[in-house]
Formats: structure tokens, C-alpha cells, sequence
């Protein structure tokens, strides 16, 4: 099947899903939630952003989504925020005087459906869902992270797993619920 998917419409109006989703991750959020990870924040801040930071690039290699973390200011409370990019990844920092969480909102405003937003915090996951994104627990998230690499040591898919046999009541979900579902599978 060589051929387009469908013929009469061009190519430029097909989405790729893997190139459209946009992740913005609550950085400090995420690295609590990472045994491994939290055990480093603990001893040194910026070392449990490097390894968070080197997870999600060895992610982007295997989904090569857009990803934008997000962290309270540069050293926590101090600097005037900013933005770098590293590996394919941006790293936003908030100002003083305004949370991580105030920055993803105002950047999931602008994303809007697009977006999965991977927070534990509810106040920023209620924000989500208030602009059409797609909130994600940060333990589901690693999860996620983990089962890619896995899947990426045994050279198959994550999603490679034994698939209920269909029988039993069929319960269909809200549209909502299956719209989350669907990019939740995209990651």
C-alpha cells in the first residue's frame, strides 16, 4: 500500500500526529513523582533536572513529539525566567514571583487541543481540560516513559500486549474521555 491513505485530499492538510502533539511538562512535578529522579533533586536541584532533561530526550528519540518543560525559576525563587532549548527539548523557567503552574496554563491556553499537559498537580489538570488539552498524571507519564524504553530495548511497541477478548457488557466512554484516550495512546 503505496499509495495515500486518501487520495483526494493533499498531503499537507493530513495531521501527523506525532509531530502535532505538544507535551508541556510540569518539571518539579514530574521529578518528585520519579523515584530515581527524586532521590537527585533531593541532594541537588539541578541534577534532578539534568536527569529528567536526559529521560525525555532519550523519549523525543523514540516519539518525536514537541516537548516544553517547565520549572519554578532558575534556581527556585530567583532569576526572571527564560527560556533555552537542549536535545530537541525547550525549558521554560517562570519569573519571579510566578509559578511553574501559571506559565503552563498560559501556555496550554494558547495550545488547546493539541496539548497533553502531564501534571499531578488537579489545579493545573482542571486548567487542561478547561482549554481542550489532555491532562496526564506525572506517575502515568513515567510510566509511559519507561514502557517506550523497554519497547525500545526489545524492538517492539509499547503497546504490544495481550488485547481483551471483546466479550462481556460494552461500556462506551464520554467523548471526551475517548478523545483523551486517543492522544494518551499517541504518546
Amino acid at each position: 500500500m503505496d499509495g495515500p491513505v486518501f487520495p483526494n485530499r493533499r498531503v499537507a492538510e493530513l495531521p501527523d500526529c506525532h509531530t502535532t502533539m505538544w507535551i508541556l511538562v510540569d518539571g518539579y512535578n514530574v521529578i518528585r513523582q520519579w523515584p530515581e529522579l527524586a532521590m537527585l533533586d533531593r541532594a541537588d536541584l539541578q541534577s534532578g533536572r539534568e536527569a529528567l532533561l536526559q529521560e525525555l530526550r532519550g523519549y523525543r528519540r523514540a516519539k518525536p513529539h514537541r516537548i516544553t518543560v517547565i520549572f519554578d525559576g532558575r534556581d527556585r525563587g530567583g532569576g526572571s525566567g527564560g527560556a533555552e532549548r537542549t536535545g530537541g527539548i525547550e525549558v521554560r523557567y517562570s519569573r519571579q514571583g510566578e509559578t511553574a503552574d501559571e506559565v503552563i496554563v498560559r501556555l496550554v491556553s494558547t495550545a488547546g487541543e493539541g496539548a497533553v499537559v502531564v501534571s499531578s498537580d488537579r489545579e493545573v489538570q482542571a486548567a487542561a481540560r478547561r482549554h481542550g488539552a489532555t491532562p496526564l498524571a506525572a506517575g502515568e507519564f513515567v510510566a509511559r516513559i519507561d514502557a517506550s524504553r523497554i519497547a525500545a530495548l526489545k524492538g517492539g511497541d509499547e503497546d504490544d500486549r495481550p488485547q481483551k477478548s471483546g466479550k462481556g457488557t460494552a461500556r462506551r466512554l464520554p467523548k471526551r474521555e475517548r478523545r483523551e484516550e486517543r492522544r494518551r495512546k499517541g504518546l
